[in-house]
């Protein structure tokens, strides 16, 4: 008797291992219409607007001198952010899409979830450092080689990178290992946290009041920090007596600034919002814009807005051309 019960509590542990690591379903963006058709082909511009503009930057960054600098060191590393945060989601969702199938596996939605994860506050630290050096540019341009040399940048890039994926691996862990039960579709077009913790079944009240407070503080602490760089920065800029002085300075933070506005609001919109006022729509709507948008429009505003950069490009497509025609006048 007793055997045979702890065979059938084996049995149904088994079962419920089995079922924890199915497959999930991914409800994606588009259906088979004409419209979600032209939408989905403009999303496949945009995420290859990404790709090339973030490879760009970084090629840029890595091959002309004068970019060797912990400013364009850190924004090398923003681009290659924006890089793999864009190539964790669209290829998936455009697979799915085109082939047909819906699913992805437990490991896949696990690996996603993390990569997603990581990625994105990797970037709400390093944004918030790169406020930092903004300060030490313009509040103490003397002293910025100093403050600001290639061992403190590099230090800038590992807790960046180190302190979010410790963060991401830590909810990926807990989350996958929740029981999850009855329907396995997740409304979103990728393993996003709080899509998937929709899934999950019994009280975890406490666990998602836990990760609201984390995530309000994990965004609010790089805006605190960036809010108090530029008041010291608007405090400097104030006092200069040069209005070409005052123009530079505008000029050095206003690229910074746009991608900040861009990227914190999204992610408040995202996840700042209780559960109760959340829907799927809203949800795939904050996700598409700060993991396609705002990936495809931060090279743009460097680009554009950065002179340095901006020259840089200017170099390479002017040699490009004299290349170009030297090996035609040599055939």
């Amino acid at each position: 008797m007793q055997d045979s019960y702890v065979r059938t509590e084996k049995g149904d542990m088994w079962q419920r291992n089995q079922t924890s690591l199915a497959d999930f379903i991914l409800e994606g963006l588009f259906d088979d219409s004409l419209t979600h058709l032209f939408l989905f082909s403009l999303t496949i511009v945009v995420f290859l607007i990404a790709v090339s503009g973030n490879m760009l930057t970084i090629l840029l960054i890595c091959a002309d001198a004068r970019l060797h600098t912990p400013m364009y060191f850190l924004l090398s590393q923003l681009s290659l952010m924006d890089l793999m945060h864009v190539s964790t989601t669209i290829p998936k969702m455009a697979t799915n899409y085109l082939s047909g199938k819906k699913t992805i596996s437990f490991v896949g939605c696990a690996t996603q979830h993390f990569l997603y994860l990581s990625l994105g506050g990797a970037e709400c630290l390093l944004l918030a450092l790169m406020s930092y050096d903004r300060y030490v540019a313009i509040c103490h341009p003397l002293r910025y080689t100093v403050l600001m040399n290639r061992k403190v940048g590099l230090m800038m890039v590992v807790m960046s990178w180190l302190g979010a994926s410790i963060n991401s691996l830590i909810h990926t862990v807990i989350l996958m290992h929740l029981p999850f039960c009855g329907s396995r579709k997740i409304h979103h077009f990728y393993c996003e946290f709080p899509a998937i913790l929709k899934l999950v079944c019994g009280d975890i009240t406490v666990y998602e009041t836990i990760v609201y407070i984390i995530s309000i503080v994990l965004l609010l602490l790089p805006i605190l920090f960036i809010s108090t760089s530029y008041a010291f920065i608007l405090h400097s800029v104030i006092q200069m007596h040069s209005a070409g002085s005052k123009r530079n300075a505008f000029a050095t933070c206003s690229s910074h600034l746009i991608v900040v506005s861009f990227w914190f609001g999204a992610c408040i919109f995202s996840y700042m919002r209780p559960r109760s006022q959340r829907t799927p729509l809203q949800d795939k709507v904050g996700s598409v814009f700060y993991s396609i948008i705002t990936p495809t429009l931060n090279p743009l505003i460097y680009t554009l807005w950065n002179k340095d950069v901006a020259k840089a490009l200017r170099g390479v497509m002017g040699r490009e051309i004299l290349t170009q025609r030297w090996q035609l006048q040599l055939s």
